[in-house]
């Protein structure tokens, strides 16, 4: 009986697996896989798997460290109702230092907002990744936390945390690094499609922190001065 690793390697190709390691430039196995692959295996996985069995097989392909393996960790784990939901969120924190490179960290990153969303006291250990020295871990605490960028009615908890993680991307602001500069960037962006005010406001007093492209980004749809 073919394992799920198995499965995965099925569906590879070699030339996709040569440009994939091109183009992520992670230091890990690639099999060629395209999403659509991962997402069909993932699908009949899930149907077929109790909650423990499937965090066990999220868990074991992880440690694979296969990057389409990782992709489909993620992904096994990626759903807004999971009862009791705390082993989830282990493996979730357990990967984010882990994370070398976009694809693997926004998968586990989106898995992670479902997380959030379903227990937002968890924000307190996110803020911690915000002085991380892991360039990682501080880009995930930004990209975990954009669903409270993307309410147009927040209640008034949602507006605290809004406010609280803009005060993390005002931290991350003089942050060099280019994935910091496109998460703080990215955050504002969406922050400005549903709270025009909020995203003016931290631009007008955090802008000039950022670096020209970022700022420029940040504040695409908003009608204020680069």
């Amino acid at each position: 009986m073919s394992t799920p690793l198995d499965q995965l390697k099925a569906l590879g190709n070699l030339a996709k697996a040569t440009e994939m390691a091109a183009y992520h430039k992670a230091d890990r196995p690639y099999l060629g896989v395209p999403n659509p692959g991962i997402d069909a295996l993932t699908d009949a996985w899930r149907a077929e798997l109790t909650l423990d069995d499937r965090l066990a097989l999220a868990a074991d392909l992880w440690r694979t460290n296969v990057h389409e393996a990782r992709i489909a960790a993620a992904k096994l784990i990626t759903q807004a109702r999971i009862r009791p939901d705390e082993t989830a969120w282990g493996l979730i924190q357990s990967w984010v230092p882990d994370f070398d490179a976009w694809a693997i960290a926004d998968h586990v990153s989106i898995a992670g907002q479902k997380r959030l969303v379903a227990d937002p006291a968890r924000l307190d250990t996110v803020e911690g990744w915000v002085a991380s020295p892991h360039m990682w871990t501080r880009r995930a605490a930004l990209v975990m936390t954009l669903p409270w960028t993307k309410q147009n009615f927040p209640k008034d908890h949602d507006l605290a945390i809004r406010a609280r993680v803009l005060g993390w991307c005002a931290t991350l602001a003089p942050d060099r690094d280019w994935f910091i500069q496109k998460a703080v960037a990215w955050w504002v962006r969406d922050l400005s499609k549903h709270d025009v005010e909020a995203a003016r406001g931290f631009l007008l007093a955090h802008g000039d922190t950022l670096k020209p492209f970022a700022r420029k980004e940040a504040g695409r749809q908003l009608p204020i001065p680069e």
